[in-house]
C-alpha cells in the first residue's frame, strides 16, 4: 500500500513546491512611488522617485528635474527608455536648490537608469540591476 501512495505523495510535494514558488515571486510594485535609497543632497530636500504604471508609463523625479519614461518589465527583466532631461527647472524649486552638483547628479542618475537590465526584491526594497545597481524603497507617505 505504501508503494501505491508514493507517486501521489511525490506529485503532491511537487505541486506544493510549485505553488510556494509562485507565491514567493512577487510582481513589480506598479503604481507605487519608489524612493531612491541614498543620502539626501543638500541644500534641497527632494529625493529621486521612480513611479511605474502597469501600462509602462513612468515618471522619474530626479534630484532637480522630472522626466517621463516608458518601462518594459517581463518577469525580472527591465528596460527603461527616458525622455531627455528638460532644460527648464520645475517651478516649485526654490532659489539655490538646484546646485551644479545636483544638476550633474540628474544626468548621472538618468544614465544609470536607462542602463538597467533587470530588477529584484531584497527584503522590502526593489533593486534595479545594471552596471550600477540602484536600490529603491516604497514611499511611506
Amino acid at each position: 500500500m505504501a508503494r501505491r501512495d508514493s507517486p501521489r505523495g511525490a506529485l503532491a510535494a511537487v505541486c506544493l513546491l510549485l505553488i510556494c514558488g509562485m507565491a514567493a515571486a512577487e510582481p513589480f510594485p506598479f503604481g507605487q512611488e519608489l524612493l531612491l535609497d541614498a543620502a539626501p543632497m543638500r541644500p534641497g530636500k527632494r529625493m529621486p522617485i521612480l513611479t511605474v504604471e502597469a501600462n509602462g508609463d513612468a515618471r522619474i523625479d530626479l534630484w532637480c528635474r522630472t522626466v517621463p519614461a516608458r518601462v518594459e518589465i517581463a518577469d525580472t527583466a527591465m528596460k527603461i527608455e527616458a525622455a531627455p532631461l528638460p532644460e527648464e527647472l520645475p517651478a516649485m524649486q526654490g532659489a539655490g536648490q538646484c546646485t551644479p552638483e545636483r544638476m550633474q547628479a540628474d544626468g548621472d542618475l538618468l544614465i544609470a537608469l536607462v542602463q538597467m537590465t533587470g530588477w529584484r526584491r531584497e527584503g522590502g526594497a526593489i533593486v534595479l540591476v545594471g552596471a550600477t545597481p540602484l536600490r529603491f524603497r516604497p514611499a511611506t507617505n
